[in-house]
């Protein structure tokens, strides 16, 4: 499944959280029966995942803290985030849907 857009609403799933490991020191993403290691840049995505943001609002706060191009933030976070809900970890809401994450 490739359907996401900059207007789509990312969201994690019930039973998906994002948890801090202290003994190793590092994020992961939780799911039923499995564990995922974050790089910086997942986290930092995954942080701005909240069931209300748009991917293009998601995108266009990191450019402005990274002071880098939004459309090339847009189409990288598009991508890192296909993955994930092609592997059922993200769910996400379509442009302009009434639905709740």
């Amino acid at each position: 499944m490739r359907g996401l857009s900059a207007g789509s609403i990312p969201h994690l799933p019930r039973g998906v959280r994002l948890h801090h490991d202290m003994i190793r020191n590092t994020h992961v993403l939780l799911a039923p029966e499995r564990a995922f290691d974050l790089d910086t840049v997942a986290l930092e995505v995954l942080m701005l995942v909240d069931g209300r943001r748009s991917i293009r609002e998601i995108a266009s706060d990191l450019a402005a803290r990274y002071d880098a191009d939004r459309s090339v933030i847009e189409a990288d976070v598009i991508d890192m985030l296909n993955s994930l809900v092609d592997r059922r970890i993200l769910g996400a809401l379509s442009p302009g849907s009434d639905q709740k994450p």
